[in-house]
């Protein structure tokens, strides 16, 4: 009886913690769901790309930069991303951060004002009236404009000319089944990346040639594992094919949040984190966008019903071949899953200092969880996820997280580091870095930052 009874009170007290942390979530991760939501609801003429998968990534990297510079104003521990700014130590972080998130999302999606205003003024309520919360506010409105006034220009939605061929010709895009529609956000390709020094800084190799054995290995692993009918597949592949099928947007961000909240990460922390991650993937997709557009490679959709024209023998056309998924509306080559999880494994890997981070993924697709152990798992299983679903060849998917890790890496090399004055203010503050207590007594040494200057 007093087993079963103290196994009560563990779920109990296990239930407790788990609803006290989703209690103390912080403004930072609400106001993530509240831009990415904003984002996919935008009127697209307005906010051209907002709900395409790759560009809600650099909609929510405005939103989380300006979080950041707001946030690191105020207590200074890092290098800020734009224009230098200071508030007093006292103003409050939760009012720069919602301020910071309401001026930069009524900026990029003026037709869902009314429902942010609802949303900023809700979660000011629940910030006492002060001196605090009104220079919290004076600071995240002031970062957002510069942030705005930085990226203004930055080629978000501009005109890029772009054609193709009308008839299957080897090696090249054209529209894809079922609705043969346009590409999608061909500017992205253009856009002036946030910490590239040019969108093809980290441009891949050319794809294989169409004569080689590389292109035809990767062509009927592709036609034999992400056919609609495949017998090979089995139910677990295709379960994990469909699983990443789901809007990344949304469902990074659900994964994202959920992995703040497990770490009880401090409105600081998750300002860092969701910079360093939302900068490294939105540059990941305009870096990979850069190849697609630059190289132009065709799909499997199209190449497999037609391998009779593309000179290799080893690939033989099948004329009714369908993938499992619906094939997206943008060239092959690299493939933007890779590119995105590349970015935020190797983001994740930098900022907590190991690959052995616990990522918890939902799909609404499927209706299932997939759990992570290390970051090299996951981005092992999108990889074949790609294949399995008919949208990508093998080395198009290895490519694409590799300009996705190269990016994070110089984005976690050269931005977001942190301030060699940091030690100064902190004692400013009554904190002293080097006490065991520092930083509400938590010692996880991912926090252990460089403060050296660079």
């Amino acid at each position: 009886m007093r087993t079963k009874w103290n196994c009560l009170l563990c779920i109990f007290g296990l239930l407790l913690v788990m609803s006290n942390k989703a209690a103390a979530q912080n403004p930072v991760t609400d106001w993530n769901n509240i831009g990415i939501t904003a984002a996919l609801a935008a009127n697209q003429t307005t906010a051209p790309g907002s709900s395409a998968q790759a560009g809600s990534f650099v909609y929510m990297a405005y939103v989380h930069l300006a979080i950041y510079d707001a946030v690191n104003a105020i207590d200074q521990r890092h290098q800020p991303y734009g224009p230098e700014l200071s508030a007093p130590p006292h103003a409050s972080k939760e009012a720069a951060t919602i301020a910071a998130a309401y001026y930069t999302l009524t900026h990029y999606f003026p037709d869902q004002a009314a429902t942010l205003l609802t949303n900023y003024n809700a979660a000011l309520a629940a910030i006492p009236d002060g001196s605090p919360k009104t220079e919290g506010i004076a600071i995240g409105q002031a970062a957002a404009n510069l942030i705005i006034a930085l990226r203004a220009g930055d080629g978000r939605g501009a005109t890029f000319s772009y054609t193709w061929p009308a008839v299957p010709t080897p090696g090249v895009w054209i529209p894809t089944p079922p609705a043969f529609a346009a590409p999608a956000t061909p500017w992205l390709s253009a856009m002036t990346p946030f910490t590239m020094h040019s969108a093809s800084q980290f441009r891949p190799e050319p794809p294989p040639a169409l004569t080689s054995s590389q292109w035809a290995d990767d062509y009927n692993l592709t036609k034999t594992l992400g056919a609609v009918n495949s017998t090979v597949r089995t139910p677990e592949q295709t379960e994990i094919g469909l699983f990443w099928t789901d809007h990344s947007g949304l469902q990074y961000g659900r994964a994202l949040r959920a992995l703040a909240i497990s770490r009880d990460l401090d409105i600081s922390d998750a300002a860092r984190l969701f910079a360093t991650v939302y900068v490294s993937a939105a540059d990941a997709a305009i870096g990979c966008w850069d190849g697609k557009y630059h190289y132009s490679f065709w799909r499997p959709v199209t190449a497999i019903r037609n391998g009779d024209i593309d000179g290799n023998s080893d690939t033989v056309p099948d004329s009714g071949w369908t993938p499992l998924g619906t094939t997206p509306n943008h060239p092959e080559y690299p493939a933007a899953h890779g590119c995105v999880t590349g970015s935020i494994a190797n983001a994740l890997k930098d900022f907590f200092k190991t690959s052995k981070v616990t990522l918890v993924v939902t799909s609404s697709v499927t209706n299932t969880t997939h759990t992570f152990l290390d970051t090299k798992d996951w981005v092992t299983e999108v990889e074949y996820a790609r294949i399995y679903a008919g949208f990508h060849y093998q080395h198009s998917v290895v490519e694409g997280a590799l300009l996705g890790r190269k990016v994070a890496e110089e984005v976690s090399k050269n931005f977001f580091q942190r301030a060699c004055r940091s030690e100064r203010n902190e004692l400013d503050r009554g904190n002293d870095p080097h006490d065991e207590s520092f930083e509400n007594g938590r010692a996880d040494s991912w926090r252990d930052q460089d403060s050296s200057c660079r």
